[in-house]
C-alpha cells in the first residue's frame, strides 16, 4: 500500500461540456502523465468507435486533440489516497478532487464516471456541491475483462447523444 498523491492536472479547455472521472490514474498512467495510458485500458478505443472518429496516433497530443475536438474534460475523483498498484478495490483514506473549481472555468454540463468506485465517491462526496448528477460508465480498465467491448461501447454511446 503506497500514498499516491494525483500526478498530473485535469485535461480540459474552456468550451469542455463532458467531463469523464476515472478515480485515480493507473501506475501506468501515472507513469506517463496523461489519462487512460495502459496498452489494455479499452477508453481510447471505445471513445474513437462512439465518436466514429480516429485519433491520429498513439500520443498524448492526438488524443489530446480528439478529447478537445469532442469537447471533452478528463479527470479523476481522488486527489489522493494509499493504494496498492492500480487496484480500486485497495484504495484507502481519500481525498478528491474540488471538481467545482473546473466547472466553474469551463462549459461543462454533463458528468461521467468510469466505474464503480468514481460513482460511489462522486455521489458520496462531489455531488453534494455540484448538484450536477453523474452517469455511471463501465470501467475501461484491462482488471474489467469481463465486460465485452460491444456493451461497453453501448453503455458509452449516452455520451454521444448530447
Amino acid at each position: 500500500m503506497s500514498k499516491v498523491v494525483h500526478p498530473f492536472k485535469p485535461f480540459y479547455n474552456s468550451d469542455s461540456e463532458i467531463l469523464i472521472l476515472g478515480s485515480m490514474p493507473s501506475v501506468v498512467s501515472r507513469q506517463k502523465e496523461f489519462y487512460y495510458m495502459h496498452p489494455q485500458n479499452r477508453f481510447w478505443h471505445v471513445l474513437e468507435i462512439v465518436f466514429n472518429d480516429k485519433i491520429k496516433d498513439d500520443s498524448i497530443e492526438a488524443k489530446k486533440e480528439f478529447l478537445t475536438k469532442h469537447k471533452i474534460a478528463l479527470w479523476d475523483t481522488i486527489k489522493s489516497c494509499e493504494i496498492n498498484g492500480s487496484s480500486d478495490s485497495s484504495i484507502k483514506n481519500i481525498k478528491v478532487n474540488d471538481i467545482n473549481k473546473l466547472l466553474n472555468i469551463t462549459n461543462i454540463k454533463y458528468i461521467y464516471t468510469l466505474g464503480k468506485k468514481s460513482y460511489e465517491l462522486y455521489n458520496k462526496y462531489i455531488y453534494p456541491k455540484t448538484k450536477i448528477k453523474a452517469t455511471y460508465l463501465y470501467s475501461s480498465s484491462p482488471a474489467n475483462c469481463a465486460i465485452p467491448l460491444e456493451k461497453i461501447v453501448e453503455n458509452y454511446q449516452v455520451i454521444n447523444k448530447i
